[in-house]
């Protein structure tokens, strides 16, 4: 009978750039996000354009928010950002699920009546101001007409 056994991570094909670049990866989530960090001031103390390659690795990869406990890990994360967010995901429990469904349909509503009660404020606002444009002008226009001088040129 065989067994399948899943491969670690510094057991991957070592031949090329990729596969260093691989292990390299997995020896520094292994080693958390210090190591990291400590990665990137080195890149810019020693060349600029490696700490800032280092700084767009992780942005891009997201390293800051996951945990770096081994590769596999972050291998289904990261899978998971790119397949379907996580709210439209059925979770398996039903009262979950159904609890979930009735928090985010509350939490739109209520986002739907802020947005509403800003638009509100704003239209407010705006009447306001032009309501204080119009007084100012109507007074405006009557101590000119006043001031103005009337007589021989």
């Amino acid at each position: 009978m065989t067994t399948f056994t899943q491969t670690p991570s510094f057991a991957r094909d070592s031949g090329g750039f990729s596969g260093r670049f691989a292990r390299a990866v997995d020896w520094m989530d292994a080693r958390g996000r210090k190591a990291w960090i400590a990665a990137m001031i080195l890149g810019f103390i020693f060349f600029w354009p490696v700490g800032l390659a280092l700084v767009a690795y992780i942005t891009v990869t997201n390293r800051w928010s996951r945990s770096m406990s081994n590769s596999h890990t972050c291998m289904s994360r990261r899978s998971q950002s790119w397949s379907m967010p996580t709210t439209h995901r059925p979770s398996g429990n039903a009262a979950f699920d159904a609890y979930k469904s009735d928090t985010l349909k509350r939490l739109e509503d209520e986002q739907d009546a802020f947005e509403a009660f800003l638009q509100r404020l704003r239209d407010a606002k705006d009447k306001s101001e032009f309501d204080t444009f119009m007084d100012d002008r109507a007074r405006g226009t009557r101590p000119a007409a006043e001031d103005t001088p009337r007589g021989d040129y």
